[in-house]
């Protein structure tokens, strides 16, 4: 198996990759994720690799880390979830995105996807839970477990998840949940 390749990045053409490793080219189908986050052209890149062998075909997927590619492998272990399903999922959602609505179970975050439909997204949340590490599941800009528990709290209230985060940024950063909670509701009432 492919674990990982090092080479120059000879092509990019999305979702795909070509990575010249010691004269042999390799293509490389990656979500848009690590697509984003490549060096130019000519330049050297590391790929974390998941190497598919089908009938049909023999087809390396890439990421750039390895959170992206556990997540791709559990995602792909689901009935009727194939490669193509898991890289837009990656494409459309970070890691901690996908394990925070897992965490959650809300599905309106994964029906955003092209090509998820709402009972797909129900399944994907029934099949990833407890699959995807907890600790991917902290959003961006949560700094600590009580803004965490605050934030889920909230949206278990049903305030969006930008709501919440808004609210989150006017918490002193010593307080406990139940006192974030109520601050946080203050803060949204106004």
């Amino acid at each position: 198996m492919i674990g990982r390749l090092t080479g120059v990045l000879a092509d990019k053409a999305p979702p795909q990759v070509l990575i010249d490793v010691g004269g042999v080219g390799y293509e490389v189908d990656v979500p848009m994720s690590t697509f984003y986050n490549l060096p130019s052209l000519g330049e050297r890149v590391t790929l974390l690799t998941h190497f598919a062998v089908r009938e049909d075909a023999q087809v390396l997927y890439g990421f750039g880390t390895a959170e992206e590619r556990e997540a791709f492998r559990q995602l792909i272990k689901i009935s009727g979830v194939g490669p193509r399903t898991a890289l837009a999922l990656l494409s459309g959602l970070s890691v901690a995105d996908l394990a925070q609505a897992v965490s959650l179970q809300e599905p309106g975050r994964l029906v955003k996807v092209p090509g998820i439909g709402k009972k797909t997204a129900e399944r994907l949340l029934l099949e990833l839970k407890g699959k995807l590490g907890p600790e991917l599941a902290r959003p961006q800009g949560v700094a600590s477990d009580t803004q965490a528990d605050v934030l889920q709290a909230l949206m278990a209230l049903g305030y969006s998840d930008r709501e919440a985060a808004a609210a989150l940024k006017a918490l002193p950063a010593d307080v406990g949940v139940s006192e974030g909670i109520k601050l946080a509701l203050k803060a949204l009432a106004k």
